[in-house]
């Protein structure tokens, strides 16, 4: 084992050896230690390479969060392969296309999902099935083969750099078919030593894991906890009383969420003792309502808000200190640790204070680029220019497409993003300016405003909402818009929901209602 870590297992094994008999994972009523953990996680390892698994070879796992999906995420790194974890609500066909595009040599999965991808393995490149469960043989060209962990196995280390893939994330995108970000080593290493800095985390928390570890920020929970011998409660996540019932249970002290987790944990019952245990909590993926925010801070007394942002392509990029929570509610804060996070113009040049521009993100944490499509990736990843360094060999940034407006603090404020935006009567209308003004009026409890083609406005703007009470009071609701809003911004149709759609990664599915919506 090398000395230093430079591949992603090493935070496991770093951890193993520190401190072997403290509690790892956690999976309903199973316990692991670290010991146990790495054990696991060389013996699949072990397995993987006598499958002849070579450097950078993809290895898909698809199975729900239990224990033995994170031992086959690190698996695939200690063995010198490329991770892809798919998420475990994803339908065949979808699978089906993460598989061929990252051409995935080998599937972890479990015996009853096997049977539902019988039909989309064959166009795939899938040589070698490892099987959760009871094995059975599929009709299909593969080997298939048990999951083993108790077998000891040395593990002798392939040859690898910490700028090699580590990992392939498939984000769900606005249109089109999912592409996979390439994370490097390096990336996932810095990303856990920058967040678990910030959040201050220790041994001594328990991380209760709620997001899809498809997902960047649900892996960063493993990562982070892993970076200091933390302990993660692995959850898939149901109904909102679930949340509580397992902070109480394992005294859990930090929780990472989207906003649509958040307004549901909001809304149920917390132990007093759960609550008061709580150290932090974190908000990623969107704005988080200022009325639910206010909420959950009655609820946790003792816990430090941290509201942040992030996006694949860079794994983490800003966060709100806590102490700014007060004065900046709304705000993204600043980058992360060993992060430069920039407002430009198209051309490359800073905003000033106060004018929008794209949030341009530089430094450890940026990824390789868009797996197998290098045209996305020139138009996401480009150089960023140090005018007075032209010295340096060029630089790649990643060019996040959303639109940023820094203050005179250099305190960062989410406007939308540039697919998102919503252009109506010769203005830009952010999405979130308007969802804000519905969830101020305590009518609503999920949000999502569109833009819906229209002949003589451009695009028009449309509310899709679900109601705190019962029934959504649509009259009243578009009075306090029209008070709260310019007039171009007034949504000029409600839609009332009981439900809104989710992607897999739990955020709203806004690609699918503005579809929905008649034009």
């Amino acid at each position: 084992m090398t000395a230093i870590r430079t591949n992603v297992h090493h935070l496991l094994a770093r951890a193993a050896e520190a401190s072997p008999d403290a509690p790892a994972l956690t999976y309903k009523g199973e316990t692991v230690t670290y010991a146990d953990t790495w054990r696991a996680v060389a013996s699949v390892a072990a397995h993987l390479r006598e499958l002849g698994l070579v450097r950078e070879d993809r290895v898909a796992v698809y199975l729900e969060k239990r224990i033995e999906t994170v031992v086959a995420l690190f698996a695939a790194s200690a063995a010198g392969g490329v991770f892809v974890p798919v998420n475990h609500v994803l339908k065949s066909a979808q699978v089906g296309h993460i598989l061929s595009d990252s051409r995935a040599r080998v599937l972890i999965t479990s015996a009853d999902r096997l049977g539902a991808l019988a039909d989309v393995l064959p166009h795939t490149a899938v040589e070698h099935l490892i099987v959760v469960g009871d094995v059975v043989e599929p009709a299909i060209d593969a080997a298939v083969h048990p999951w083993r962990t108790a077998v000891a196995q040395e593990l002798i280390e392939p040859a690898a750099l910490d700028i090699d893939p580590a990992a392939i994330l498939y984000t769900s995108g606005s249109t089109g078919r999912p592409k996979g970000v390439v994370l490097s080593h390096r990336n996932l290493l810095a990303g856990a030593e920058s967040v678990s800095t910030y959040l201050q985390n220790t041994a001594d928390d328990v991380i209760l894991s709620a997001l899809p570890l498809s997902f960047d920020a649900g892996l960063s929970q493993v990562t982070t906890a892993f970076s200091v011998g933390a302990h993660v409660v692995l959850m898939n996540y149901l109904v909102p009383r679930d949340v509580p019932k397992l902070c109480a249970r394992h005294g859990v002290t930090g929780i990472t969420a989207v906003p649509p987790l958040w307004l549901q944990i909001a809304e149920v019952p917390w132990p007093e003792a759960a609550a008061e245990r709580l150290r932090y909590f974190a908000n990623t993926g969107g704005r988080m309502p200022r009325a639910t925010l206010d909420r959950l801070r009655d609820t946790f007394p003792q816990a430090a808000p941290y509201l942040m942002y992030g996006l694949t392509e860079a794994f983490r990029s800003t966060y709100l200190d806590p102490a700014e929570v007060d004065r900046r509610p709304d705000s993204i804060g600043k980058a992360i640790p060993n992060a430069e996070v920039l407002v430009l113009r198209p051309d490359g040049t800073r905003c000033d204070p106060g004018e929008p521009g794209e949030l341009v993100h530089r430094g450890a944490l940026v990824a390789l680029g868009y797996w197998n499509d290098p045209v996305r990736t020139a138009e996401r990843f480009r150089p960023v220019h140090h005018p007075d360094q032209e010295w340096r060999a060029p630089e790649m940034a990643v060019w996040s497409g959303d639109t940023v407006v820094a203050d005179e603090d250099g305190f960062l404020y989410f406007v939308g993003r540039a697919d998102d935006m919503i252009k109506t009567s010769g203005y830009r209308v952010s999405p979130t300016e308007v969802e804000e003004a519905a969830y101020s009026t305590g009518l609503v409890r999920d949000a999502v405003a569109v833009g819906v083609p229209d002949r003589a406005l451009g695009q028009r703007v449309v509310l899709i909402a679900t109601a705190t009470q019962p029934e959504l009071d649509i009259p009243a609701l578009t009075a306090a818009l029209r008070r709260l809003l310019p007039f171009y911004m007034v949504p000029s149709q409600i839609d009332a929901r009981t439900e809104l759609p989710r992607s897999p990664n739990g955020k709203f599915d806004r690609a699918l209602l503005k579809a929905e919506v008649p034009a």
